[in-house]
């Protein structure tokens, strides 16, 4: 069993919708020793899960994260090339024959493009193959790039499995090509986490984000529970959680030194 895979089983124990689930079985089990301590643990997960589905929750959640504003055309011309996170695949999908990006990478990408083309600065596309498959992210990326958008990125990176590897590899051959600043482009949530471990290897980061959140009720909607509003509160969780992990590993690591 590989780190990524027991840092991964980690993460979903501690993160809804399994943290709730854990809570609520525990619940059950002891209900008849502890009656009102199950009751406690059945309506906090009840609770929980009501709140961390609201689409206004999710806002509220992925909103803490957010550190930049969209990007500006003054702020990307300071930049010397465009940094692209791969953000998971969908592994032998049917329709495309093999493996193909997820949703978060097309967006990413998509972005990417667009800065691309309104700047003419070089692209590095960055992730591997965590969880196994036969392509890695930024090989993919690279034939999305080339095959629909007519482009081709300046740096591919093949072997990347989190958003510490993603700066790593990336920043060694940014290096090698003399580049030291960088437009970094990724989820507006997923800024928080990743900038930092870039400025760690001595880039300096414009932030490029998408898809920024709301934290207003605009609509009764917003209030009441859906899939789209538990998955965007999973993401912020995990987010949080990966920022104290990897102020974690950063201080234990430096205490070896």
């Amino acid at each position: 069993m590989t780190v990524w895979l027991v840092t991964n089983l980690i993460a979903a124990a501690l993160l809804p919708p399994l943290s709730l689930v854990i809570l609520l079985a525990i619940g059950l089990l002891v209900r008849r020793r502890h009656p009102h301590l199950s009751m406690s643990l059945i309506l906090a997960s009840a609770a929980a899960l009501y709140v961390l589905s609201t689409p206004w929750m999710g806002g509220v959640l992925l909103r803490s994260l957010e550190i930049s504003r969209p990007v500006s055309p003054e702020a990307l011309q300071t930049a010397e090339a465009i940094v692209v996170l791969g953000g998971g695949r969908r592994i032998d999908a049917f329709e495309y024959g093999g493996d193909t990006l997820n949703g978060i990478s097309l967006e990413r990408l998509r972005y990417a493009v667009r800065l691309h083309r309104a700047s003419g600065l070089p692209l590095l596309v960055t992730g591997g193959k965590p969880g196994g498959g036969e392509l890695a992210e930024g090989e993919i990326m690279q034939a999305v790039l080339r095959d629909e958008y007519g482009l081709a990125p300046r740096w591919v990176e093949n072997n990347a499995l989190t958003t510490w590897d993603n700066a790593r590899y990336a920043a060694a051959q940014l290096e090698a090509g003399g580049v030291r600043r960088i437009a970094l482009v990724t989820h507006a949530w997923h800024l928080r986490r990743a900038v930092p471990l870039f400025q760690a290897r001595g880039l300096i980061v414009v932030p490029a984000g998408i898809q920024f959140s709301s934290t207003t009720l605009d609509s009764v909607l917003d209030a009441i529970p859906t899939p789209v509003g538990l998955r965007d509160s999973t993401f912020a969780l995990h987010e949080w959680l990966g920022i104290l992990w990897y102020k974690l590993r950063a201080h234990f690591a430096e205490g070896k030194t």
